[in-house]
């Protein structure tokens, strides 16, 4: 059995296996409804980790956007605010450490 909290309309918004504060019914560990709910969860998280994932991608690209408009002289990089820049500078130095330590992991 489990522990859960409903909401107004009935659906799952909480599910533990111990009683907590506010649990206002439980339920069967192989009901369908658990089943569908613990589902439903597994299938957002992994959505969000894609997501998430995206954002690490997209990061690398307005990155590097950022530097082909510095290149060109399209902007100046003391154009974008300070904040940004020293993100910016952050990322380039981690990049460059990893860099290095990555050309040192090959030599004998």
């Amino acid at each position: 059995m489990v522990y859960v909290q409903r909401d107004g309309q009935g659906r799952l918004l909480r599910v533990e296996s111990q009683p907590f504060e506010g649990m206002n019914d439980t339920l069967a560990y192989q009901s369908e409804e658990l089943k569908a709910w613990l589902d439903a969860r597994t299938e957002v998280r992994s959505r969000l980790d894609l997501l998430r994932q995206s954002d690490l991608d997209v990061i690398r690209v307005l990155e590097d956007v950022v530097n082909v408009l510095v290149e060109r002289g399209v902007i100046r990089y003391t154009d974008l605010p300070e904040a940004a820049r020293r993100k910016l500078d952050e990322r380039a130095v981690a990049r460059a450490e990893l860099e290095g330590l990555a050309d040192h992991a090959d030599e004998p």
